[in-house]
């Protein structure tokens, strides 16, 4: 379905690390073969973000071909301070199409003055076309990535008229408590499927596999103190 305030944006790097937590046990690092829905929804928080919306990534286009490269790294030793040794593998010379759109954080009805519509997706779109407001990481923070406008869709990717790839069970994302009424920070599992290219991403709420973390409470935001409205910063960013 595509949304009135749908995003399209093409994002790409160097190197990627979309790690696989089945991997982390022993300190080394393998990236998903694809990015996680939690990851892009990451670079479009980046790209912008207020409490006042969430935003929800549609589908992902993988444009270059999946291809590894494997690091040694030499990671600081928590309980003494010396360096330790790991491989971590990474996704390298990646490219992504992305479509994402924005909701209103309907628990966060202490925003409900901040919701404008036009003003935000206006925003967005020129953060896009600046690079983002925020640094883009692909993954990790050591993966430095860039964003700008595009159409989703066009142009030739590596894997148009392929079969459906199933991906097995993969990390969605993470739910965090201004997200949800549970109070609790949650872990999302679900099993995509890559077509033509593009993985269409389930919604959040519809993933079959939930599994609690912590506790947590949301983040107190005010108007005016904590963050800016959308109409005082919609006339800071159109008139740079």
């Amino acid at each position: 379905m595509q949304y009135p305030n749908t995003i399209s944006l093409r994002v790409y790097g160097r190197y990627a690390l979309f790690s696989d937590p089945i991997t982390r046990v022993g300190g080394e690092k393998c990236s998903y073969p694809v990015p996680t829905y939690q990851a892009l929804k990451g670079i479009m928080e980046s790209v912008y973000w207020k409490p006042t919306l969430i935003w929800y990534v549609d589908a992902v286009r993988i444009m270059n071909r999946i291809e590894t490269q494997s690091k040694g790294i030499r990671p600081i030793k928590y309980n003494d301070g010396g360096n330790d040794l790991s491989i971590y593998t990474y996704l390298s010379e990646v490219e992504y199409q992305v479509r994402a759109h924005f909701e209103w954080n309907t628990r966060r009805p202490d925003l409900a003055c901040d919701r404008n519509e036009n003003k935000h997706y206006a925003i967005a779109k020129r953060m896009v076309e600046r690079g983002g407001r925020r640094d883009i990481f692909l993954g990790t923070r050591e993966c430095q990535g860039y964003v700008e406008p595009c159409i989703f869709g066009e142009g030739k990717g590596a894997y148009d008229n392929t079969p459906p790839l199933p991906l097995g069970l993969m990390v969605h994302g993470i739910t965090y408590a201004d997200e949800t009424d549970t109070g609790q920070m949650q872990e999302r599992f679900w099993r995509p499927v890559m077509e033509n290219g593009i993985i269409k991403f389930i919604r959040p709420e519809d993933c079959p596999v939930v599994r609690d973390i912590h506790p947590q409470q949301p983040k107190h935001f005010t108007l005016g103190q904590t963050m800016t409205g959308c109409d005082t910063l919609y006339e800071e960013v159109m008139h740079e």
